[in-house]
């Protein structure tokens, strides 16, 4: 049986009653890397049900870079389930296995940096079929918290995440489907969210096997906190530094290193390739809210090597 850290219960899995606030939104997250292939990608779905839509996002990076993404914000009427502009979500065990399925189109962008002009990108590059077919199955605990009405959290007010080893399927374009093996995080959040909400952060994650995981948020100057998932334990990074390099005269992050101080003192280095990158942005009464997202590849102080993203939030007036 998994072990459950926080005031959370397997049955947080699934949907919650929808809230009053009109921004409610509920939002599962998968990334999924395939270290053998360098493949790797995420889905994720929002349901805000109050406003009468889904955020659906889905993008699958190849190993030269480019990448197949979908975004859609198909319309809904409640908050059931997560299933919507054809990608759905099931919970096969709760706070131990999940199933998530995407079939539908997606655009092929040999360059993702296109993404910085979303219309152009759309104009100018094809359509291809897109199938994601994944099973995501527990490696660590599940762990996370449920907030209160009126404690401030206009983001994440409730919110859980997990390691995962994850098997299944991709078909890109007319291929034949592709099997995948390799292991990501899942997150899942609800409550009222605006992305305007939040300050700027920095969000790593990483796997380096069914033993091994790592989850580090900072704020914008790259300083705060995370934890390795080490088998069914975590371990706190009581303190952690993120040095990024940046492509020339851009957001766009290309490496970074991590200096992590644990909570028995000890102290481990992290650094970060990022193998694929692609620039997105949310809109919202005027303000442009920059999201980077990057497939990344990370190597331990003692050599060891795994796979995430690192997502690197960027608020007004530096996301310009």
């Amino acid at each position: 049986m998994v072990r459950i850290i926080g005031n959370i219960q397997p049955e947080d899995d699934y949907t919650h009653e929808l809230g009053p606030e009109p921004n409610f939104n509920e939002s599962v997250y998968f990334n999924f890397f395939d270290p053998v292939q360098n493949r790797g990608g995420f889905v994720r779905i929002g349901n805000r049900a109050n406003e009468g839509y889904a955020e659906m996002t889905v993008i699958v990076w190849n190993p030269d870079g480019s990448a197949y993404f979908n975004y859609k914000k198909p319309e809904i009427t409640h908050n059931d389930a997560w299933n919507a502009g054809g990608l759905s979500i099931e919970i096969l065990t709760p706070a131990e296995k999940v199933r998530t399925r995407y079939e539908g189109s997606a655009l092929f962008m040999i360059d993702p940096m296109q993404m910085q002009d979303p219309g152009q990108a759309f104009k100018n590059n094809p359509r291809e079929t897109l199938v994601i077919d994944l099973e995501h199955e527990a490696v660590g605990p599940l762990y996370g918290h449920v907030g209160e009405p009126g404690d401030g959290n206009e983001f994440a007010r409730s919110h859980t995440e997990q390691h995962m080893k994850v098997q299944g399927h991709l078909t890109l374009g007319a291929g034949d489907p592709i099997a995948f093996s390799g292991w990501g995080l899942r997150d899942h959040s609800w409550g009222p969210r605006f992305w305007q909400a939040t300050p700027s952060y920095r969000w790593l994650t990483g796997n380096f096997g069914d033993d091994l995981g790592m989850v580090i948020t900072t704020n914008g100057e790259g300083v705060g906190r995370g934890l390795f998932q080490q088998g069914d334990a975590l371990v706190r990074i009581e303190s952690a530094q993120i040095t990024t390099d940046y492509r020339p005269d851009s957001l766009f992050h290309a490496g970074l290193l991590v200096d992590c101080t644990l909570e028995d003192g000890s102290h481990r280095q992290i650094t970060g390739q990022v193998m694929g990158y692609i620039p997105l942005r949310n809109r919202r009464g005027g303000q442009n809210t920059h999201v980077g997202e990057g497939m990344t590849r990370y190597t331990l102080d003692d050599g060891r090597v795994g796979y995430g993203l690192s997502e690197y939030l960027t608020q007004p007036p530096d996301a310009t």
